[in-house]
């Protein structure tokens, strides 16, 4: 049994296939350097510790590998004469290539690669339209998402494990320095933090999810990230109240992602809007340095520089706030979405490549929304209404604590900085607005 994406024992079809019959079960995780090069060190704490908690959750038996899965996978299987590799199924760009190879290296010594279930409720490439061809727009994706439907989440199977005090492994790496507080890791830290959200917040959800100074939202995405619950159970306590229904509109937001990275691979890179490949972005010295500026919260817009400090912090952003941020990148500083999202995938440790890189499409316009070009935010006007009492910037940009709440939320310049300690503004935004509408015209050709 061949653990990635989904750390845990409970609703998992691959492990449940894999324990059928009493087998031997053989449990590992192989530490790739392929992901390794481009996670930080927050995010790699976070696998490590999920690995522990796994790890203890079958009572210390789960083998750990190093090296290239193409040579620690078939390595490890005839080292223990085993005749399937069972997996998740993977449906992102680099793990459809990875587990090909895999699948076969295992055909060479004969083994076999064997998927079974995914991280989703319904597998990518499993909502289409009557013709057979992808959704390219959530609504109609969500009503057809709905009607197929998921099964109920399925048991701890009994495991008969053979693991690491039978077979050699080379550990899960200590952790790196980190100076950043991490959510509890784990399947259990998984159950606990749902079950807090429920009764605490779920009710709400469709009013105080976008209000990043309150405790509006579930947290559960680090841990769906990495599979220490499946959205199958998440789905399975929802009713039919509109904050229910957002809150499972957000998980098939997730799934709608999946689908569209799915069957365009190239977009995890590239734009899905090819028409907007031409807009004019900057990418010279002065622009790696403004998007130095933007990575370490020292903007001089109050709500960015929050979230950004946030991110830092913690491993995580408030999902509104990331729409703020990436559109400040974009639209006010004119760099690449990609710059942004490569920064968020490094830090961020729910960052899931699908749900990352199409939320940058959305906010940079070149994604799944039909005419999005002319969408700007307004990070001033953003925090006024969605951080009306400056809580969220209070937290996170200390020096700002002591303006009134209609002050905090103004960039500042000249004596202003000096008195508060602020950034500076580094942009006039409402001329940037204006450069970015020009130049998104000019691509289109208007």
């Amino acid at each position: 049994m061949w653990f990635r994406r989904d750390l845990r024992l409970a609703d998992h079809p691959a492990l449940t296939y894999a324990s059928r019959d009493n087998r031997e079960t053989v449990p590992v995780f192989v530490i790739d350097p392929a992901l390794v090069r481009y996670s930080g060190s927050a995010r790699l704490a976070f696998m490590y510790r999920s690995l522990r908690a796994l790890n203890e959750s079958m009572d210390g038996q789960l083998i750990v590998r190093h090296g290239s899965p193409e040579d620690a996978i078939p390595a490890l299987a005839e080292e223990t004469s085993a005749d399937e590799v069972v997996v998740s199924r993977d449906y992102a760009p680099y793990g459809r290539l990875r587990d090909a190879a895999v699948g076969e290296a295992l055909l060479a010594h004969g083994g076999r690669l064997v998927g079974q279930g995914s991280p989703y409720a319904v597998a990518p490439g499993g909502v289409l339209k009557d013709d057979g061809t992808p959704y390219a727009v959530f609504t109609p994706f969500k009503r057809v998402w709905q009607r197929i439907g998921w099964s109920a989440p399925l048991d701890i199977p009994e495991t008969r494990w053979s693991g690491a005090t039978t077979w050699a492994s080379e550990g899960i790496p200590s952790e790196p320095a980190i100076a950043c507080t991490l959510p509890e890791a784990g399947e259990h830290a998984a159950h606990e933090r749902w079950a807090t959200f429920v009764t605490t917040a779920l009710a709400h959800y469709d009013v105080q999810r976008n209000t990043p100074g309150v405790a509006g939202t579930s947290g559960m995405s680090p841990y769906l990230r990495w599979g220490q619950v499946h959205p199958r159970q998440l789905l399975a306590d929802l009713g039919d109240s509109r904050a229910h229904d957002v809150f499972r509109s957000e998980l098939g937001w997730r799934e709608f992602y999946a689908d569209v990275l799915f069957h365009k691979p190239d977009t995890a890179r590239r734009n899905l809007q090819s028409k907007l490949d031409a807009i004019e972005v900057d990418t010279d010295a002065a622009a790696r340095a403004r998007f130095e500026l933007w990575a370490a919260g020292r903007t001089g817009y109050p709500i960015v520089d929050a979230g950004m400090r946030q991110l830092l912090a913690t491993g995580w952003m408030h999902n509104r706030v990331r729409m703020i941020v990436a559109s400040f990148l974009v639209k006010d500083l004119h760099l690449p979405w990609q710059w942004g999202a490569r920064h968020f995938m490094r830090h961020l440790v729910d960052g899931d490549l699908a749900s990352n890189q199409h939320g940058w499409q959305w906010t940079a316009g070149t994604g799944t929304d039909a005419a999005p070009y002319f969408r700007v935010f307004n990070p001033t006007g953003q925090s006024e209404r969605f951080d009306p009492d400056g809580e969220y910037i209070r937290q996170w940009v200390p020096e700002l604590a002591a303006l009134s709440n209609m002050e905090i939320h103004v960039p500042r310049t000249g004596a202003e900085v000096i008195a508060t300690g602020a950034a500076p503004a580094m942009v006039d935004h409402a001329a940037e607005r204006v450069e970015a509408l020009t130049r998104y015209q000019s691509a289109l050709g208007r």
